[in-house]
């Protein structure tokens, strides 16, 4: 709405006058005029029930009060839609958008526009889009903060492939086409909507980096191979498209503010362009020494200070004024700010901290919905126009899926994944849509133009979404068919491990393991130790092979404790065993990937997970880290080879010397509690490397119900049993004892009885299976994770300082489908 003529009359503070609107005028010319009545000043706060007697009135006059209800009415329209959407599968960005058409001049019912004229009277639209669009410029911020542009260095060729072909091709082919036929067009269309099309080309060709985030995120694919490639090559195309559109709107704002030297336009075009370059080199020169400096002067592991964070807030402000200098939208500036902080903590993270929860679920989707209320998808629409739009959008999405499906083909991916692939490039979302309606606002669009660019990223946004979800299981590829546990493995087969560490205090007891299972010359120890870290203030997961030495593109000294400690390890195991250290920064929900994919790509035989718990040197619990629990619920569910869980009873002080005595030339005491089953199977294979050393002294001890009958599980028991009652005997460290069970208490009784007598642990998990020996300590479990003999062990009533490992065997030819109760 844009108000015409002067306001004609002052009465009482009230001002009157008249309004053309020219969104909803006559196609002939005509204006609507409107008659308003605008309180001046503005009253802010109402008077309340008692200051006022025609209390249906307070809203209209009160600004505050209405601009409350309008917060509180969108918010309450928008959960109802996304109530129902979810269930279908859509994204929440549709019952945002849906709102916006509900409230505004879209949904044409009588009795609703009265309504919506009272909580949406002239004028206050414009409180609400001042304050919504700072939350989106928040938002960007936000997003430009998470982005590693230094993944653009570390893009292989072919993310630089898809990304370069999936961009320029259609926008080539769409423009070439659109300029071919223009002349046409605008004869048919008329000179405006003709000169829309190329506006929609520029508009489907690219992506944005923050939706196509927001779609891996929201899928759970984040961390996966083909979520890493779609990351990688949305970035390329959204930094590309960035530059050329910011350099191509000061052009183009020049030339038009300027019609009159067009014979200058070369001269002009220059200047602009020396303005973009001198704009960004500024904010570049200035704003990233600042920033460093923030964060060279925070010590570590301590928050940025307030005041920090408050000047980097300026910074941005500041930076996206002097944009407008440089004919650039104030988003401009802003964004590129945020691209200028370093990443990850401590001033990334902070960032992230502060504005996530007010801007991105608060004020976010207030401006989404008031956006769509610009847009009337009811109004009459030419037929011609809406084939030309259709069209063109058809067949820039046509082109850019069909290069993308081709280059994954020759790279050897298979059709489906090229698929998934070209959906998520297609994705329209929240960006796309906003970036429409403030073209619209600009008057480069027509109301037709952008209802159609409107309803086709809804329509791209939800088939993009619901058709990767439909097609793409990243969790198939954890499904082996093959045998890749302890169990199987030939005598002299090199022993992979996958050890993962989340933080310095289980270095140690995960070394502890390795050593145990004694690596030799013939049979060696290859170990693969994965340092996890929660992924914060960033987009992008980074997985870094520290042997490879990849560089990360930061400063960031990554994981240098864990490194030192297993090459330490290494030296010592000189000729026997081979460790690798890795670094995996990834959001929590997500992190299990990484550690399923290398002991996938890595052939694996065993995964070592830490325990959630630890203790106190009196054998009271310190903490527990219920993050950690879930991330071990997730691997065993999913893992594609065995996994063992470690529990450390030591504390972080008391345990160093208990742990240097396990890796010294002391007598190590190991025991094994085989009950029967698949899990108690492989522990024993476990257990029996450790008799290859001298000095480890194992006991197995056999525990048999006083009634059992013979079955097809007990003869495979039995098969494997015979190898440790053969070196029963044959070698001094080797012990086997059968302990006959009567009742489930008698269980009890012993396990606490040898808690004490050795210092690590071996025993299954022994999921699903049902035991007299257990059955009646099975509902007394704590941790299911553990099993019943493990959860003994780890309770606080057994006073041992003993670790132990837990053991599940690999769950072949399928997921694992058990779930733990936490």
């Amino acid at each position: 709405m844009g108000t015409n003529e002067s306001l004609v009359s002052i009465s009482n503070t009230i001002f009157s006058g008249v309004v053309f609107d020219q969104q909803n005028s006559h196609p002939e010319g005509r204006f609507i005029i409107y008659n308003v009545q605008i309180d001046m000043p503005p009253k802010i706060v109402s008077d309340g029930i008692w200051g006022n007697t025609d209390i249906g009135a307070l809203p209209d006059k009160a600004t505050l009060p209405l601009l409350e209800c309008q917060i509180l009415t969108i918010f309450l329209v928008t959960q109802c839609f996304h109530l129902v959407l979810k269930r279908l599968g859509f994204p929440y960005f549709v019952s945002q958008i849906m709102t916006g058409f509900v409230l505004g001049p879209s949904l044409q019912i009588e009795y609703f526009k009265d309504q919506k004229s009272k909580l949406f009277p002239y004028g206050s639209e414009d409180l609400l889009n001042l304050v919504s669009t700072l939350g989106y410029t928040f938002f960007m911020f936000q997003n430009s903060v998470q982005m590693d542009f230094s993944m653009i260095t570390r893009t292989g060729k072919k993310a630089w492939a898809i990304a370069l072909c999936s961009l320029m091709i259609p926008t080539v082919v769409g423009l070439s086409l659109c300029y071919c036929f223009m002349e046409h067009v605008q004869k048919t269309l008329g000179e405006f909507d003709g000169d829309n099309l190329p506006v929609i080309v520029i508009g489907h060709s690219g992506c944005s980096f923050p939706v196509i985030a927001s779609l891996l995120s929201d899928l759970r694919i984040l961390n996966a191979e083909l979520g890493r490639l779609a990351l990688s090559a949305a970035l390329v195309m959204d930094v590309i498209n960035s530059v050329v559109t910011g350099l191509g709107t000061a052009i183009i704002h020049t030339l038009k503010t300027n019609p009159q030297d067009s014979s200058k336009g070369l001269e002009l075009a220059m200047c602009a362009a020396t303005k973009y370059v001198v704009f960004v080199t500024i904010v570049i020169m200035v704003g990233r020494p600042a920033m460093k400096w923030i964060v060279r002067n925070t010590p570590e592991g301590r928050p940025v200070k307030k005041a920090c964070t408050f000047v980097v807030v300026i910074m941005t402000l500041t930076a996206g004024l002097f944009g407008m200098w440089a004919h650039q939208t104030v988003l401009g500036g802003v964004v590129l700010c945020g691209l200028l902080v370093p990443e990850g903590p401590p001033l990334g993270s902070e960032l992230i901290k502060q504005f996530e929860l007010f801007t991105s679920w608060f004020l976010l989707p207030i401006f989404v919905s008031c956006c769509a209320m610009k847009i009337d998808i009811s109004a009459h629409m030419n037929p011609q126009l809406v084939v030309a739009v259709v069209t063109v959008i058809i067949v820039v999405h046509l082109i850019k899926m069909f290069f993308t499906v081709g280059i994954c083909s020759y790279c050897n991916m298979p059709i489906t994944d090229g698929l998934c692939l070209a959906l998520m490039l297609s994705c329209k979302g929240v960006v796309d849509f906003v970036t429409s309606v403030f073209l619209f606002d600009s008057m480069f669009l027509s109301n037709q133009t952008v209802s159609m660019m409107a309803i086709s990223i809804l329509v791209l946004g939800s088939i993009a979404r619901i058709g990767v979800k439909s097609l793409y299981d990243p969790t198939r590829k954890y499904a082996c068919y093959q045998k890749r546990n302890i169990l199987n493995l030939k005598p002299n087969a090199e022993f992979r491990v996958v050890a993962c560490i989340h933080k310095t205090s289980h270095i140690m007891s995960v070394k502890n393991v390795l050593d145990i299972c004694c690596p030799t010359i013939t049979s060696p120890l290859v170990a693969h130790v994965l340092h996890l870290k929660e992924l914060v203030g960033r987009s992008s997961p980074i997985f870094i092979s520290h042997r490879l030495q990849e560089r990360v593109g930061s400063n960031h000294n990554y994981s240098e404790d864990v490194i030192v400690a297993f090459d330490l390890f290494e030296h010592d195991k000189a000729g026997t065993a081979v460790v690798s250290t890795y670094t995996a920064i990834s959001p929590l929900r997500f992190m299990h990937d990484d550690i399923c994919y290398l002991a996938l790509d890595k052939v694996a035989s065993i995964i070592i997970l830490p325990f959630h718990v630890r203790w106190d040197e009196d054998g009271s619990v310190s903490s527990a880290d219920q993050n950690i629990r879930t991330l071990n619920a997730r691997v065993l569910r999913r893992a594609p080879c065995s996994v063992g869980i470690l529990v450390n009873r030591g504390s972080s002080s008391s345990s160093s010397t208990h742990n240097n005595c396990l890796i010294s030339n002391s007598v190590k005491r190991i025991a094994m509690i085989f009950l029967g089953g698949s899990d108690d199977r492989e522990s024993l294979s476990l257990a029996k490397r450790s008799i290859r050393d001298c000095s480890c002294n194992l006991v197995v001890y056999h525990l048999v119900w006083a009634h059992c009958e013979a079955n097809w599980e007990m003869m495979l028991d039995d098969e494997v049993l015979k190898s440790v009652r053969g070196y029963y005997g044959m070698h001094e460290n080797v012990s086997y004892q059968v302990v006959t069970i009567h009742e489930a208490s008698e269980t009890s009784a012993f396990v606490s009885r040898i808690a004490n007598q050795h210092d690590f642990f071996i025993v299954g998990r022994r999921h699903g299976l049902k035991s007299p020996v257990t059955a009646a300590l099975e509902s007394w479990t704590e941790f299911s994770e553990l099993g019943v003999i493990g959860d003994l062990l780890a309770s606080p009533d057994s006073r041992t300082d003993a670790s132990i490992l837990v053991v599940q065997q690999q769950q072949t030819s399928k997921v694992v489908t058990g779930e733990i109760d936490i």
